[in-house]
């Protein structure tokens, strides 16, 4: 672990709940563990394609990979046929791949777990996990997932927070997963993480149920925009904020196509604003007033 640089550390006297990194002696680094899997936990596969944004973004590079033959059955999860860039077929086999990145200009490492959630073995399967997470020294973890729900397309795209370490829940003022049912190899990590001593925060996008497909640009944005706050480094998220705009564009006239689905969405737009009156509050817009000086600091020569 590592003491932050810049935007990391927080100034004195201040209170930030949603941080989740703390500063640590100088000459010393902090790792973060950033875990998504395709499938059940990746509703219109934002979650992953955020974790695939953040490590291109941060050039991370392979470290390690777990060995498909054991966790995954390839007659549901099968392998795909893809051409080279020399145009070779070339088959890319289902698997969970270990990168590792560097955050610019502070002292914090990020480690990015992607893969398809596996069919087999997922006691093991997250032990192997734990295991890499040990050799690469994490101190957090953070999964991402996506779910649908009866959420607008025309309105901010909910990202939920929770933890069952009671450290973290009482220094970031969050709650405990109220969930009881099943659950993907993202709740089964959780558990694992915790057990092995690992502060570990779930993130959940909620993706409107009728427009489910990949991609979901918005809900991906949405989940970096709450990576973004919970480490304290400012991402740069202009394009992808524009693919979300024209996907949300794009939304609204299939909407006006069929009038069904039109008022359907507008009983949804009237719910969430009368949830959401609440949120409105001072430290809300204060948060985001100071995600937008931060970037355009950022973007300053």
């Amino acid at each position: 672990m590592n003491s932050f640089d810049g935007d990391i550390t927080a100034p004195e006297g201040t209170v930030e709940p949603d941080r989740l990194l703390q500063p640590v002696p100088d000459g010393q680094r902090i790792t973060v563990m950033l875990a998504a899997f395709e499938g059940w936990n990746d509703a219109g596969e934002a979650a992953s394609d955020a974790l695939r944004y953040l490590n291109k973004l941060w050039d991370g590079k392979k470290v390690a990979a777990i060995d498909a033959d054991e966790y995954y059955d390839f007659q549901f999860t099968r392998p795909t046929i893809r051409r080279t860039q020399s145009g070779e077929r070339k088959i890319k086999w289902p698997s969970t791949r270990i990168y590792k990145a560097s955050a610019p200009d502070t002292n914090v490492d990020i480690i990015f777990v992607q893969g398809t959630e596996p069919s087999y073995k997922w006691r093991a399967y997250t032990a192997e996990l734990l295991v890499h997470a040990e050799a690469l020294n994490v101190d957090y973890v953070v999964l991402v997932g996506a779910l649908l729900a009866d959420v607008p397309h025309s309105r901010p795209i909910p990202v939920s927070s929770s933890t069952d370490d009671n450290a973290l829940r009482e220094r970031m003022d969050l709650e405990a997963s109220q969930y009881e049912g099943p659950v993907g190899i993202v709740g089964v990590l959780a558990e694992v993480a915790l057990l092995a001593g690992l502060p570990t925060i779930s993130l959940w996008a909620a993706v409107p149920h009728y427009v489910a497909q990949a991609p979901s640009p918005k809900a991906q944005l949405a989940l970096l925009h709450r990576i973004e706050e919970l480490l304290q480094i400012p991402l740069d998220t202009h394009e992808l904020s524009e693919e979300s705009d024209a996907w949300e564009r794009g939304v609204d006239e299939l909407a006006t196509e069929d009038p069904e689905i039109a008022a359907y969405v507008r009983q949804l737009e009237e719910a969430k604003d009368t949830a959401d009156l609440p949120e409105a509050s001072g430290e809300s817009i204060a948060r985001e007033f100071e995600r937008y000086l931060k970037r355009r600091g950022k973007d300053k020569p």
